[in-house]
């Protein structure tokens, strides 16, 4: 993610989100964080989606991710989310954290769906609303590991 592409994220933004990012966010994100790693998913010169993530040490926390509304159900947030855990390991982070508001099953479904598992709540995380949050982990795979399958209970 660039300068360039904020106008299509923060569109995407306020059509997804009750509290959208504001452009300062993403640009103290994208320029001056050292730690924040930011994508898009481009349709020709489109940005059709977007996910970011904070690779701290040994752990990644997935800031945000979403896809315009005229392209979900096309699997673009899995492969967000797939990009955003392969630059995980590549930065080599062991495992993977977020949060979701415990209304949006459809997300929840998402990170279930590539390994991620409920680890708690997060009472009242969600400022706009006081919606609780659930905190989801996921082991990442060692970079020995990808691709060959193994994917024993010790990762």
């Amino acid at each position: 993610m660039t300068g360039e592409h904020l106008d299509g994220v923060l569109e995407i933004e306020r059509v997804s989100y009750p509290t959208p990012w504001s452009r300062f966010s993403f640009l103290n994100e994208i320029y001056n964080n050292d730690f924040g790693y930011y994508y898009v998913a481009l349709h020709g010169n489109k940005v059709v989606g977007y996910a970011g993530m904070w690779v701290i040490i040994d752990e990644a926390h997935v800031t945000n991710i979403s896809v315009h509304p005229d392209y979900r159900g096309k699997r673009l947030g899995e492969l967000l989310l797939n990009v955003l855990m392969q630059e995980a390991i590549r930065f080599r982070a062991d495992r993977i954290t977020l949060e979701v508001r415990v209304s949006n099953r459809s997300a929840q479904r998402l990170y279930e769906r590539v390994g991620f598992v409920s680890a708690g709540i997060r009472k009242g995380y969600y400022n706009d609303n006081n919606e609780d949050a659930i905190i989801m982990w996921k082991h990442l795979l060692k970079e020995n590991e990808i691709g060959t399958g193994n994917n024993n209970s010790s990762n």
